[in-house]
C-alpha cells in the first residue's frame, strides 16, 4: 500500500515532464517557423539599405548607409507617394464595398429561403473556379464600352460582387444568427433593412474584417488589372509603379527594394492591428450557436 502511494507523484510529475517537453518542443517549433516566415520581409528591408554593388556581391544581414541615396534615385524615377495615394483609395474603396455588399448579399442567402436559393448560390460559388485572367479581355470591352478606361472604377467596382466573401460571410451568419433574433426585430416593426443595418452587421463584424483583410491585401497587390486597364501614370497603383522601376539593362535594386518595402509597410500594419479579428472570425464562426 505504501508502496503505491509513493508512486503515485511520481507518475504525475513524468506525465507533468513530458507534457512540458511536448510544450517546449512545440514552442521551438513555432519560434523557428515565425523566423523563416519573417526572414523574406527582414531581408528585403536590409536590402533597401545597400547600394547595387553591395547587392550584387554578398549576401546582407545589417543595415547599410544607402538608404537615402536610394530614396533620391527613386522619387526621381517614379511619383512613389502618388501612387501610394492611388492604391490606398482603390484598396479602401474595394474593401468597404466588398464587406458590405457582400454581407448583405450574404445575409439573403442566408435567410431569405426563395426559390432557387442553393442553385444561384451555388452558380455563385462555381465562378470561384474561373480565374479573373480568362475574363481580362472581355472585361477590358465592357469597360471601354462604358467608357471608363483609365479610371479607378474598373478596379474599384467588382469588388461588390465577391463570391469569396459572400460564401464566407454566410457560412458566419448560418452559425452565428438566429432566425427568432430576426423575427422578434420584425415583430417591433423593424424593416427588413434596418434589421440588416442595426442588428445583423453589428453581429457579423468579425467575419467582415476577416474578409476585409484578405479583400484590402488583394486590391493592394493587384497587378495585372490596373496595368491593363490604366493608362496615365500618375492614377498607377503602387505595384504598377514598383514594376516600371525595373530597367532594360539595368536594375536600381537598392531602389526596387526600397519601393517594394514602402508597398509592403501598410500590409505588415493591417495585420498587426487586426489580426485577432482573423483569429476571432475562424474560431467564432465555426462554432455552431
Amino acid at each position: 500500500m505504501e508502496n503505491i502511494i509513493l508512486e503515485k507523484p511520481n507518475n504525475i510529475q513524468s506525465r507533468e515532464s513530458k507534457v512540458n517537453i511536448s510544450t517546449g518542443i512545440i514552442y521551438v517549433f513555432l519560434i523557428i517557423m515565425s523566423i523563416i516566415s519573417f526572414l523574406p520581409f527582414y531581408i528585403m528591408i536590409i536590402n533597401s539599405t545597400h547600394s547595387n554593388d553591395e547587392l550584387a556581391t554578398k549576401l546582407l544581414l545589417l543595415p547599410g548607409n544607402s538608404l537615402i541615396a536610394n530614396y533620391t534615385r527613386m522619387v526621381q524615377n517614379i511619383n512613389i507617394w502618388r501612387g501610394f495615394l492611388n492604391s490606398v483609395i482603390i484598396a479602401v474603396s474595394c474593401t468597404v464595398l466588398s464587406g458590405y455588399f457582400s454581407a448583405l448579399t450574404a445575409y439573403g442567402f442566408s435567410k431569405y429561403k426563395f426559390k432557387g436559393n442553393s442553385i444561384l448560390f451555388w452558380f455563385i460559388l462555381a465562378t470561384m473556379m474561373i480565374p479573373g485572367q480568362l475574363g481580362l479581355v472581355g472585361y477590358f470591352q465592357l469597360v471601354k464600352s462604358l467608357g471608363l478606361l483609365d479610371t479607378y472604377w474598373p478596379l474599384i467596382l467588382p469588388s461588390i460582387a465577391s463570391a469569396s466573401s459572400v460564401f464566407w460571410i454566410r457560412q458566419y451568419i448560418d452559425s452565428s444568427v438566429q432566425d427568432s433574433l430576426i423575427e422578434s426585430a420584425r415583430i417591433d416593426g423593424c424593416g427588413e433593412f434596418m434589421i440588416f443595418n442595426k442588428i445583423i452587421l453589428p453581429l457579423i463584424v468579425p467575419a467582415i474584417a476577416t474578409i476585409s483583410i484578405f479583400t484590402f491585401v488583394g486590391s493592394w497587390n493587384n497587378y495585372l488589372a490596373p496595368l491593363v486597364l490604366i493608362f496615365s501614370q500618375d492614377k498607377f497603383p503602387l505595384p504598377v509603379l514598383v514594376a516600371m522601376m525595373k530597367g532594360y539593362y539595368s536594375n536600381d535594386y537598392g531602389a526596387m527594394y526600397l519601393g517594394v518595402a514602402i508597398s509592403v509597410v501598410p500590409i505588415m500594419i493591417a495585420f498587426f492591428f487586426f489580426s485577432k479579428h482573423i483569429v476571432g472570425g475562424l474560431t467564432v464562426g465555426s462554432i455552431k450557436g
